[in-house]
Formats: structure tokens, C-alpha cells, sequence
């Protein structure tokens, strides 16, 4: 598995319209977790580097994913974050912020989902080049401020991250989101110790079938 830039970012993101976001706890379980995600037909995958020991894990994922697999590293606040991310294997970049981390990424070729939370930010990470930029928290704005914002950015790649669940992803993608990222009412308890993969399996399937409606 290699880097991707900005624009292969950007189409294998616009294809799957999914982003799953691990901040785990533990390193085994936040691999087994991400492994049981892709098996269900999530491919692209963040894991954030709270994790302790967060290399460890993208390295274990991206070795054991299957080629078609997209594994990124999140919570990238610095050029030394991004730096280590990278030296682990992580394929892209998230970032909670419009932080340097972002610019960097930009130089050196890797594709990276920035933070953001007003139009002028979401102009900023559009202006630097991301692959598409992440609203967080979406929850705090919901479907009606992306309707909202694209009508003066009608290309505006816009991923709402923060809240989102299976039953508001369809008015996400009708306000014209260009994907979802999904942590927590996704992931569940299963990227710590003595989670419930079994239960992480059902729900993924549960936002996949979501996405493709």
C-alpha cells in the first residue's frame, strides 16, 4: 500500500462515501476493529493518533488490509505527526484543525481530509488544495448549514464528522455531503478491550447499506 494524493483522495472518497474514525484504546482491539470493518465494506479507515502506540496499529492494518483498503492516520496536529504517520504507513492524513500538519501534507504530496467549521475555513482547506475538507462538529450544524454553504461553494467537498448515524446520513447526502466520517455510532466499544466486534460487524453493515441508499 502507497500514499495517496489529493486527487486519488479525492475519488476514492467521492466513490465509498465513508470514513470510519478509530480513536481506540488499546492497540489489538483497534486493529481487530478496523480489520472487522473492512470485511463488512468499509474501506477507508482513520485512526487516530491519541491511540497509544497508533503506528503499531496502521502499520498491523495496513499489512493484513487487502489492496482495495484505504488506511489513514487522524487527530495529525503537527509536521512531526504527520512525519511519524507516515514512516508508519498511513496512506492519507486528517487533521482536526487547519493546522500546519495541512500545508505540509499539501508539499509533500500526501492527501489530507483538514478540519473545519465556517465558510471561511472551509474556503481556506479548499484554497490549500485537500482532497475534501471535514466539518467538525457536524452535529453542532447539521444538514441545513452544508445546503446552506454550498450555495456560494457549490464545489465544496464537505464531510460532516461528529453525530452522524444511520438514520441522518440521507439528509447529510441530500443537503449535498460528499461523504460521512463516523466514529462513535459506528465503532462502538470495539477498538477497546473486550469489544464487541460481532455487534461492530452488524453496524457497519447497517451504514453501508445507508450510504448505498
Amino acid at each position: 500500500m502507497s500514499v495517496v494524493d489529493n486527487q486519488q483522495l479525492r475519488e476514492r472518497v467521492g466513490a465509498e462515501r465513508i470514513v470510519a474514525i478509530l480513536r481506540g484504546t488499546d492497540v489489538d482491539a483497534t486493529v481487530d476493529a478496523a480489520l472487522t470493518l473492512i470485511d463488512a465494506g468499509i474501506l477507508t479507515l482513520e485512526i487516530a493518533l491519541t491511540l497509544e502506540g497508533a503506528e503499531e496499529a496502521i502499520a498491523q492494518v495496513v499489512q493484513a488490509a487487502p489492496p482495495e483498503a484505504l488506511i489513514g492516520a487522524g487527530t495529525v496536529l503537527t509536521e512531526a505527526d504527520a512525519d511519524r504517520a507516515l514512516s508508519a504507513g498511513a496512506q492519507f492524513l486528517v487533521t482536526p484543525t487547519l493546522t500546519a500538519s495541512v500545508e505540509y501534507a499539501v508539499r509533500q504530496g500526501v492527501g489530507v481530509l483538514p478540519g473545519v467549521y465556517t465558510p471561511t475555513e472551509i474556503q481556506r482547506g479548499m484554497d490549500l488544495g485537500a482532497a475534501a475538507v471535514k466539518l467538525f462538529p457536524a452535529s453542532a450544524l447539521g444538514p441545513g448549514f452544508i445546503r446552506a454553504v454550498r450555495d456560494p461553494f457549490p464545489g465544496a467537498r464537505i464531510i460532516p464528522v461528529g453525530g452522524v448515524g444511520v438514520d441522518t446520513i440521507g439528509g447529510y447526502f441530500a443537503a449535498g455531503a460528499f461523504a460521512v466520517g463516523v466514529g462513535g455510532p459506528l465503532v462502538g466499544d470495539a477498538a477497546t478491550p473486550g469489544g464487541d466486534r460481532i455487534a461492530l460487524a452488524a453496524r457497519a453493515r447497517a451504514f453501508v447499506d445507508a450510504v448505498r441508499r
